[in-house]
């Protein structure tokens, strides 16, 4: 291996059912930097990482590890492990009532049993360099999912790795936690560790990467210098052609005030979570919720949804006050909900395409009322068109698509029973730039068209482009309303409070 290189993969070819994931890919990891692995959905990222950590057994090309004699074929992630490999996913995986920075290497007394002071104290040391406030004897579920993100990332770390995978980490994270995780990343790199790092947010691999590698469709386009790749070239490779459709996404200036509410929440709580509040939402307009991650935003959309059942106040559909006890009743009264983890309360793994696209409006017209198998495929048909799902075909497994791909599915179920009042929460996570630009796109055209979006998202720059008003959340509590002066600049003094929020 060349000098100063931790990692090489050559020719790396990976073939699924009917999609060549990856053909002659290449790649060139080198000890102390941070190495961007980028591209569009679908375009291989997730394949070659699986690839290099014994998940999939790619049928071409050779993998190569300093210090390790010959080409290197990984069969499971402990063998990778074993070589020098740690990797941290996209989706939080850790056993929610267990110990999880040394499974399967547990300190052990001399009675063959877990020692529970050594323990303790080796995880409580790690959680402090990394700056995370969490009692370490306590269950894993009964914190957050960024804290349990990191915990994840603690775990990689501890491992005397060669070459540290973080595959999209940040998604979950604050901005606080973010600069937390850069610390460390930066510190690793120093250290000689390699770190190769996915992430679909533009500014992060500026903020910490030194160098980028992009896949598209498949294939390898190029390796750079983070210097020579500035972000307008960065976005034409991932998409082969020289356009950054984000900065063509204008939101007319459409006043809604003086159209009929839709939805018009009064009082309404959810004990432990959200406190009272108000909120109003007109025919064709989009609202936004802004807020750090833990402010509430999420369970003010499911209280509104009845996901969570609210405790206190009133909520009107319509002019006309409702009762929503279960997801079903929201429904029933023309409502949808893309919830913000797609793989725990979205996709159905192993049903097709067009069972999960189909599954919400079957469900609103009930089991006795069964949608024609031609009716299903003509439905599942739009949605794929429309949403322009990159799927073999309608009976693929949704488990097989890429994660931008599950997506646009989960999108199309809800867009198949033709809401008049739709919560998106999160719907662009961990989303190529393009497919972002397109999801950013059918908002405004269903605005348009008159229906009500209620629209989460973490980026505010992508609020921005799309929310015509947006009320900010703050410890449980909605304490503002921003719609004139719409800024990221407003918007953040509104949220950081001791600010003008309204």
């Amino acid at each position: 291996m060349e000098e100063n290189v931790v990692l090489t993969a050559r020719g790396i070819s990976m073939t699924f059912p009917g999609v060549k994931a990856l053909e002659d890919v290449d790649f060139t990891l080198r000890r102390g930097e941070i190495h961007a692995l980028m591209g569009e959905n679908g375009a291989g990222k997730s394949t070659l990482i699986k690839c290099l950590t014994g998940i999939n057994d790619f049928e071409a090309g050779e993998i190569h590890i300093e210090g390790v004699n010959g080409p290197v074929k990984n069969h499971s992630t402990r063998e990778a492990q074993n070589v020098g490999i740690s990797t941290v996913y996209q989706e939080v995986n850790l056993c929610p009532k267990a110990e999880n920075l040394f499974i399967g290497r547990e300190p052990m007394t001399k009675f063959h049993t877990i020692d529970r002071k050594s323990y303790n104290k080796r995880s409580q040391k790690i959680m402090d360099e990394l700056g995370i406030s969490v009692d370490v004897t306590q269950n894993l579920e009964n914190y957050s999912l960024a804290i349990q993100q990191m915990v994840a990332i603690a775990r990689a770390v501890d491992m005397d790795c060669k070459v540290l995978i973080l595959d999209e980490p940040t998604s979950s994270l604050d901005d606080e936690e973010v600069e937390k995780l850069f610390v460390l990343m930066r510190r690793l790199r120093d250290q000689g560790v390699g770190i190769i790092f996915v992430t679909h947010f533009l500014e992060q691999v500026y903020a910490v990467c030194d160098r980028i590698t992009v896949l598209r469709d498949g294939h390898f386009v190029g390796e750079y210098p983070i210097a020579d790749l500035p972000r307008v070239k960065l976005v034409a490779a991932m998409m082969g052609k020289d356009l950054n459709d984000l900065e063509e996404i204008q939101k007319e200036s459409i006043d809604v005030r003086n159209a009929p509410v839709e939805i018009s929440a009064k009082g309404l709580s959810h004990s432990g979570t959200v406190k009272p509040f108000d909120l109003d939402i007109h025919k064709g307009e989009v609202v936004g919720i802004a807020g750090l991650l833990g402010s509430g935003r999420s369970e003010l959309a499911r209280s509104i949804y009845g996901a969570d059942k609210a405790n206190t106040g009133t909520l009107e559909v319509d002019g006309k006050e409702v009762k929503i006890n279960q997801p079903i009743d929201a429904m029933n009264l023309g409502m949808g909900m893309l919830p913000d983890d797609r793989k725990a309360e979205g996709i159905i793994a192993d049903l097709s395409v067009r069972e999960n696209i189909i599954l919400a409006l079957q469900a609103r017209k009930g089991m006795f009322k069964l949608l024609s198998r031609a009716k299903q495929e003509e439905i599942a048909d739009e949605m794929i068109r429309t949403l322009q799902v990159k799927t073999p075909t309608r009976e693929t497994l949704i488990k097989q698509l890429s994660g931008g791909n599950q997506q646009k599915v989960i999108l199309g179920r809800w867009l198949a029973t033709n809401p008049d009042f739709l919560i998106l929460d999160e719907p662009t996570r961990g989303i190529d730039v393009g497919t972002k630009a397109e999801i950013q796109k059918l908002i405004l055209k269903l605005a348009g068209e008159g229906k009500s979006i209620l629209f989460i998202s973490s980026e505010i720059s992508e609020m921005l482009r799309t929310c015509s008003r947006m009320a900010i959340m703050r410890d449980g509590e909605k304490v503002g309303e921003l719609d004139h002066d719409l800024t990221q600049e407003n918007v953040m003094k509104a949220i950081a409070g001791g600010e003008q929020e309204a």
